[in-house]
């Protein structure tokens, strides 16, 4: 069991998350993960799960229950997690402090 010093979802990117869990069907637990690729070297990606794998982090936070592989928890520490419903601009926001850079579009960063 983690804590929100690994990751915080804001309560707007919580009740997102809860939201699309609903509608996609795949699990109730949100699993955030960093993957090789984007403009900057790394990437986010979430995607749904229904249950957690061996080694997995839990942290529950902004009322969403978030998964986390011991990997990505060395590159997330710290990391809010925002959204925004605008039409330009919006969707899920990552605010690393361990990133040394990011691109505008925020989906990608190096370290």
């Amino acid at each position: 069991m983690g804590n929100e010093q690994l990751v915080r979802l804001t309560p707007a990117a919580g009740e997102k998350a809860c939201a699309l869990a609903v509608r996609e069907q795949q699990g109730e637990l949100l699993r955030v993960a960093i993957t090789g690729g984007g403009c900057n070297g790394l990437s986010y990606k979430l995607r749904f799960t229904p249950a957690p794998r061996r080694g997995d982090i839990l942290v529950e936070t902004g009322g969403a229950r978030v998964v986390v592989d011991a990997k990505t928890a060395l590159y997330l520490k710290g990391t809010e997690v925002d959204y925004s419903n605008r039409l330009i601009g919006g969707g899920f926001k990552f605010t690393n402090p361990n990133a040394k850079a990011s691109c505008s579009c925020g989906e990608s960063f190096s370290m």
